[in-house]
């Protein structure tokens, strides 16, 4: 690409020419699977992830972003195209994107056709854990040059799970399995192993290199080390006020988590809660690993690091809401970190809201590559320019719900202070939260008189955003 050509695109996106590097930039492209909102002051306490935080600490930690759609698969289409779920057409774990949408130029797939090499190891696009470790998933092949499916001891130890509700499948059970051997011998090492490998094979060209991690998934598997960082007796599970769900409408607890906690004990929750925190131990590792080759190999300097999760997780909060399928803080907002070469916010946190679909403008725009006109998002570079700076931002996050038959939409807007939300249009119910007050989403103020022209104003927000519509499309109401 030449000079001429950069200048151009670059000031189509807003990006001055004097922040893009000479030479073509590399992409890193870290996916990790179901990583709750851990970093930063306002996740989870007690996790040990150094390298995450080290990953932090010399790119732009995005502390508001909020995901489309909190369900993995319909989260991943979104993220690489770039699209809402209400364009994709995918809402539930069966569905391809190009059934909708087949002309979709996903972000590898651009990179690719501008020359990038593109490769794939493990899980970027949906694959069903375990079963589908080892397999392509509902991968896209237009998207890549080169994939790799590694399969480790994890699958074959599935028979040494602990699984507390065995009439639930381990993907969908608060499930686990402290395992021996080494890291290596797990999936997820292996994807670690595997992406160095293709780093060292290709550092003389410009790649796009997708990296996606199976843990924290359930089951939470991870090697004994890793449970023994946490010890049982230091583990506490998220404690909510009485009467917290008394006034939440029904319709905003998932379908698959009806009863709190599954109706396990205390004790079983905080072998799941330790299972889990083991588990982005282990993932924290192996993302380490990558990112220590990175810059054995001298690519840091010239190479995006993107790092995101499909959505946010719950653990145990609102008295006994596990995984996603939520429309809460918890379950909407993830993890966002991003690494740009030369951009002067590096180092630094961005309280800013932020959607998911601007991912894929922002890792376009950085690398000169013009996005389709089609997609929903905006660039974030003037956010990794100046995290600080003033941001008209509101994000919408939607899920739909099976609904004995009769499948209806729930929709949120979060802004900086508020999140409203309305399920089946306001039929089944709506919130309002005041994160100013009420971080933790414990007082529904919906109904409350004093807050009306609030409750209007979001109400207006949230249809401009989003279409208000049931899907037609054909989807899988028990894989909602």
């Amino acid at each position: 690409m030449s000079l001429c050509w950069k200048v151009l695109v670059t000031a189509l996106l807003l990006i001055p020419a004097a922040a893009l590097p000479a030479t073509r930039l590399n992409v890193l492209f870290i996916a990790v699977d179901d990583l709750g909102n851990l970093l930063g002051p306002v996740g989870h306490p007690g996790f040990k992830t150094p390298h995450l935080d080290r990953l932090a600490a010399t790119g732009v930690r995005f502390d508001r972003a909020y995901c489309q759609i909190p369900l993995c698969n319909p989260s991943r289409a979104s993220v690489l195209t770039g699209l809402r779920p209400d364009a994709t057409g995918v809402f539930d774990l069966d569905r391809h994107f190009r059934a909708t949408v087949p002309e979709a130029v996903t972000l590898p797939q651009l990179f690719r056709s501008n020359g990038w090499f593109t490769a794939r190891v493990g899980k970027i696009f949906h694959y069903d854990v375990p079963k589908g470790i080892g397999t392509d998933g509902l991968d896209d092949p237009a998207s890549w040059s080169q994939v790799v499916n590694p399969k480790g001891r994890d699958v074959a130890d599935e028979k040494l799970i602990t699984n507390p509700t065995p009439a639930r499948p381990v993907s969908a059970a608060l499930s686990w399995h402290a395992a021996e051997g080494s890291d290596e011998e797990q999936t997820d090492g292996m994807i670690a192993a595997e992406a160095i490998k293709l780093m060292e094979q290709r550092r003389g060209e410009a790649f796009f290199l997708g990296v996606g991690f199976f843990r924290p998934h359930t089951p939470f598997v991870a090697p004994k080390k890793y449970f023994e960082m946490y010890p049982l007796e230091g583990i506490r599970l998220p404690v909510s006020p009485a009467g917290d769900r008394d006034d939440i409408p029904p319709a905003a607890f998932a379908h698959n988590n009806a009863s709190p906690n599954y109706g396990l004990d205390e004790l079983t929750c905080r072998q799941a809660l330790q299972a889990y925190y083991a588990s982005v131990s282990f993932v924290d590792a192996q993302i380490g690993r990558v990112l220590g080759a990175l810059d054995r190999l001298g690519l840091a300097e010239r190479t995006l690091v993107v790092l995101w999760s499909d959505h946010g997780y719950h653990l145990g909060e609102h008295g006994g809401v596990w995984q996603k399928r939520t429309l809460f803080e918890e379950s909407a907002r993830a993890p966002l970190l991003i690494r740009a070469p030369g951009v002067k916010g590096n180092g630094r946190a961005c309280q800013r809201v932020v959607e998911f679909v601007d991912i894929y403008p922002t890792v376009a725009g950085l690398c000169g590559l013009t996005p389709p006109k089609t997609i929903a998002g905006r660039s974030l570079f003037p956010l990794l320019e100046d995290p600080a700076r003033a941001w008209d931002g509101g994000a919408v996050t939607q899920i739909l719900r099976p609904g004995n038959g009769a499948p209806f939409m729930g929709r949120s807007i979060r802004t900086e202070r508020w999140r409203y939300t309305e399920w089946a249009e306001g039929r089944l119910g709506t919130e309002l939260y005041d994160h100013a007050a009420d971080p933790q989403e414990f007082n529904n103020l919906a109904q409350s008189p004093a807050a009306k022209d609030v409750v209007t104003a979001l109400q207006k927000q949230l249809k401009i955003k989003a279409s208000g519509a049931v899907p037609k499309s054909a989807f899988n109401p028990a894989r909602l």
